[in-house]
């Protein structure tokens, strides 16, 4: 069944990307992580997430945006796209970038990392990179936004969010960064 385009189609979840902020360029920023949207059959908004397999050496088992390591000259923007192509598959030319998301670290101060927020046209098929790809999540926004289905948990002075998939839970930096986009879409 064929996705609808994003230029195509109109909602006021849709609508709610006009006010995501500008891509921040840290001079810090090692990494990029794509937060890419699409418009499902019935027009709900849904999120392209991964879950990394279970023997990676960094952040094994955990669900994230496709991202990586900037490459020497690299933007974030530029990063981010190129690594979403690489692990889900996605078009280059299926990307139409919006704006991004708070720059973030993980559990080392120094891996700042960048997230841009994109409309993207899904193809009929995402392709994982199995090497970096265990499993494909799309949940919706309106899955997202259920807050019953968040769980919050004090460590060492900071609040970290938790959202469980079947497959696997989300938290830390991804965490984060999904909290800061439902704010875009919150009433």
């Amino acid at each position: 069944m064929q996705h609808p385009r994003a230029d195509e189609v109109s909602t006021p979840q849709w609508e709610a990307l006009e006010s995501v902020s500008p891509v921040s360029q840290p001079d810090r920023a090692v990494a990029a992580v794509l937060v890419p949207l699409y418009l499902d059959v019935n027009e709900s908004v849904r999120v392209i997430m991964t879950k990394r397999p279970d023997n990676m050496r960094t952040h094994p088992g955990d669900v994230v945006f496709p991202g990586g390591r900037m490459e020497p000259g690299e933007s974030a923007v530029d990063a981010a796209i190129r690594e979403a192509c690489e692990e889900v598959g996605l078009p280059e030319g299926a990307v139409n970038v919006v704006g991004g998301l708070s720059p973030i670290t993980t559990r080392d101060p120094n891996n700042v990392i960048v997230p841009v927020v994109a409309k993207v046209v899904r193809p009929e098929v995402l392709v994982p990179q199995p090497e970096e790809v265990e499993i494909i999540l799309e949940p919706t926004i309106d899955e997202l936004l259920d807050e019953a289905r968040w769980n919050v948990s004090e460590w060492f002075g900071r609040n970290l969010w938790f959202f469980d998939f079947p497959e696997a839970t989300l938290w830390g930096a991804t965490a984060f960064m999904v909290r800061e986009l439902l704010e875009v879409f919150r009433d």
